[in-house]
């Protein structure tokens, strides 16, 4: 009986047929080619930088240090003892761009959105008890200086928001590939022949998002495509509008 003949794998020491080789060049040519033909947005390019979204976040801190004292969580310096070691713990971790990709990074700049977002949320709800419930806050400029303090705080939270869920988040959106479809349709999205080949969302596109959507209460040039996002903005833009007329109504009545 005859021994069966050994099928020989592509891991023996048999030469390549010479046939693949021009097949195999031409192939990793063109996936070369259409990786590049990408836009930016979709394809894997260099990491974001955290420091626009830290100075958003000082920022805040600044504002509501300037709020009156019922406006703030507790004691006035709480939050900020708690925000500013995350930032500074974050700004460590990546001093330049955000490259590596870390479970702990993550949860504690989530956690930091989080805390932001606590002192927001008091500020805007006591200022509109405040004002519902006929509280004195003071004269008319001084109302006013409140109320602009409180919705500046509010697009500065949501456009941190923005950034950090778009897609995964802005490591995630530097990878390109692992969240192809947007959570918002940004014009050079749409048009890329109008824009820069390396054009792809940052910081400052998101706070002029969140900018945009706080003054016309609606979508502007950006559109959001997920529900996430749409709520988001849906709930940017009603705490927009219930800040701007309460606020005015009340500045007016106290000018009587």
């Amino acid at each position: 009986m005859q021994p069966e003949p050994r099928v020989r794998s592509r891991d023996d020491d048999d030469p390549v047929n010479d046939d693949e080789i021009p097949s195999r060049l031409e192939r990793l040519a063109a996936r070369d080619i259409e990786q590049s033909a990408q836009p930016a947005w979709r394809r894997h390019t260099d990491g974001e930088q955290r420091w626009p979204s830290a100075v958003a976040i000082l920022l805040m801190i600044g504002l509501q240090l300037l709020l009156p004292e019922g406006l703030v969580v507790g004691s006035r310096w709480v939050l900020p003892i708690v925000e500013v070691p995350i930032i500074a713990a974050l700004m460590g971790a990546n001093p330049g761009r955000m490259e590596s990709r870390s479970v702990p990074l993550r949860r504690l700049s989530l956690s930091l959105l989080a805390v932001a977002s606590v002192g927001t949320s008091w500020a805007v709800a006591r200022l509109v008890n405040d004002i519902v419930t006929g509280r004195e806050i003071g004269s008319a400029a001084e109302l006013l200086a409140t109320g602009g303090d409180v919705w500046l705080i509010n697009v500065l939270t949501f456009s941190v928001i923005y950034w950090e869920f778009d897609r995964g988040g802005p490591l995630q959106r530097a990878i390109g590939t692992t969240h192809p479809i947007p959570d918002f349709l940004f014009p050079q999205m749409a048009t890329p022949s109008m824009a820069a080949p390396d054009w792809e969302p940052r910081y400052a596109d998101y706070f002029y998002l969140a900018f945009t959507n706080a003054t016309a209460f609606s979508p502007t040039d950006t559109l959001p495509l997920s529900r996430w996002a749409k709520f988001a903005m849906l709930a940017q833009s009603a705490i927009s509008l219930v800040i701007a007329a309460l606020v005015v109504a009340k500045a007016v009545n106290a000018l009587q």
